[in-house]
């Protein structure tokens, strides 16, 4: 991986959030590629729950101040920064007070999904892909980790297909097991539809729950790890139709020689 830019997007990523399968990968896949002389990049949501003078956030000035239309409204992108003291490793947040403030990450005191998740995934892919931009900076590979970041694979390769800094990146995709129960908002499908993206390309957002994110996101991947050993069989035999390359799920021991050779193997061949 010497020398290879890696842009990892994730939904949650230690220290910053507690330890789960998708926040623990998110933070050791990025220590991998960094270990093995690449050039990385790590974009999470800020959430509200994310203590920033304890992890030391502050904001980027010249990164932020621009708008994003989501589904009509101009919502404020704010860009902020912290750095993984013991890796030498700074961490992107993207931050909007509208969908990042309250003091939670996916779901409200009562265990119920935000109304609005389906536009801060939204949110998040074009803050990322807008910051990556003012950054000018060409990645080999961008890794997905997490639906929050599950629209990021949909968005470059419709939205922003004439990107050149992305002409030449290879997407990939780490599905993990079932994350959330019922469904984000009905009308996603309409949301993502208003900036130009054909329904047909995203007809499984008619019913946006976990399996139907992850769809959408490997349907416009180059390449899938499956980060969980049990995956719904409606999921895996949708990965299974698929005609990219599939890393097979391999324990975190074993994740560093098994994704590094994916890596420089399957999808940067």
């Amino acid at each position: 991986m010497n020398g290879k830019k890696v842009l990892f997007v994730s939904s949650e990523l230690v220290p910053y959030l507690p330890e789960n399968p998708v926040s623990l990968m998110s933070y050791e896949a990025p220590r991998m590629v960094n270990s093995s002389g690449g050039q990385i990049r790590i974009f999470m949501p800020r959430y509200g729950n994310i203590n920033e003078r304890r992890h030391q956030l502050h904001e980027v000035i010249r990164l932020s101040g621009m708008n994003l239309v989501i589904n009509d409204m101009d919502m404020p992108l704010i860009i902020k920064v912290a750095s993984i003291p013991k890796e030498r490793i700074q961490v992107y947040f993207i931050d909007n007070d509208e969908y990042f403030k309250r003091k939670a990450t996916f779901t409200d005191a009562d265990g119920n999904l935000f109304p609005d998740n389906d536009e801060r995934a939204i949110f998040f892919a074009k803050g990322v892909v807008e910051t990556v931009k003012k950054l000018n900076w060409s990645p080999d590979i961008i890794h997905v980790h997490g639906w929050m970041a599950s629209m990021v694979p949909l968005y470059l390769r419709k939205y922003y297909a004439d990107e050149p800094l992305f002409s030449e990146s290879r997407i990939v995709t780490s599905v993990y097991g079932k994350d959330f129960e019922g469904e984000l908002d009905s009308a996603m499908i309409d949301k993502i539809a208003f900036d130009g993206i054909d329904k047909e390309e995203i007809s499984a957002l008619s019913k946006p729950e976990y399996n139907n994110l992850l769809k959408v996101a490997v349907d416009h991947s180059d390449a899938v790890i499956l980060a969980a050993e049990e995956l719904s069989e409606d999921l895996k035999n949708h990965i299974d139709n698929l005609s990219v390359p599939v890393l097979p799920y391999v324990p975190l021991q074993e994740a560093e020689e098994a994704y590094t050779n994916f890596y420089n193997t399957e999808v940067l061949k």
